[in-house]
């Protein structure tokens, strides 16, 4: 029995559609994610930033296009996309009355974790993420980086191969903020795909490994760093700059 190749990409949007009420949120967008990277998706406020996200985690049916993850079709298979993907949006969704580890347990129990595999996961999570000795207080209490933090650790929970942080950083102080950062890191070196939507963007230059910017529903730009300055021809600038430099341009009238 000969196996199946390996999938080249973690993600790939070809003609990818949605438009609301007559006007276009996403216009023949065409992306590829590879494999261990992590992507920023970066753009203006309406840019189409947060409908391809919610596109691609299957929560929002497109008008038109394709979504494969890990060569597994969104549209045709969406319960197997699932299966391997992560979302986490700007506002954490806990249950209140729950601690850390029951939210943990119920979500793997979702996902059809084995227990003892679900436990040893949530503890090697809230250790990382220093909420080990707030296990079994209850989430009612905790302060809005602490919930980040429990939804980040359930978004993680099923070891997803794609994880979708839509502004997870938003609201976060420093030090949390440091640690979500480098679990993040941590993440994509294993070979999983990361892709980070968020206007702190200081965030994406220190930590993606290549930046799309994404404007009126299309892609304007594509890169790594070096390579968006190069285009932009504004070497040793700024990411600020380089993005308000494309997006400017770019701006539909």
């Amino acid at each position: 029995m000969s196996l199946s190749p390996a999938p080249t990409s973690a993600l790939s949007i070809r003609g990818l559609c949605k438009r609301f009420d007559g006007k276009s949120a996403v216009d023949q967008l065409d992306l590829t994610v590879r494999p261990g990277e992590f992507y920023a998706l970066l753009g203006p406020n309406g840019a189409g930033k947060t409908t391809t996200i919610r596109m691609t985690a299957g929560l929002l049916l497109p008008d038109s296009g394709s979504i494969e993850v890990f060569g597994v079709d969104v549209l045709k298979d969406p319960v197997a996309a699932k299966r391997i993907t992560a979302w986490l949006p700007d506002e954490p969704a806990l249950y209140d009355k729950l601690d850390p580890l029951e939210y943990l347990e119920f979500v793997a129990g979702l996902w059809g974790v084995e227990p003892g595999v679900a436990l040893a996961r949530a503890r090697e999570l809230l250790e990382v993420l220093e909420l080990w000795p707030h296990r079994h207080a209850r989430c009612e209490g905790f302060s809005r980086g602490m919930k980040q933090k429990v939804a980040l650790a359930g978004a993680l929970i099923h070891n997803p191969m794609l994880l979708l942080l839509d502004e997870p950083l938003t609201g976060l102080d420093a030090a949390i903020a440091r640690q979500v950062k480098d679990l993040l890191v941590a993440r994509a070196r294993t070979g999983r795909a990361i892709i980070l939507t968020t206007h702190i963007l200081e965030v994406a230059e220190r930590l993606a490994d290549r930046i799309g910017i994404i404007s009126a529903g299309r892609l304007c730009a594509e890169g790594t760093l070096e390579e968006l300055r190069a285009l932009t021809g504004r070497a040793g600038d700024s990411l600020e700059n380089v993005f308000l430099h494309l997006t400017s341009r770019t701006a539909a009238p």
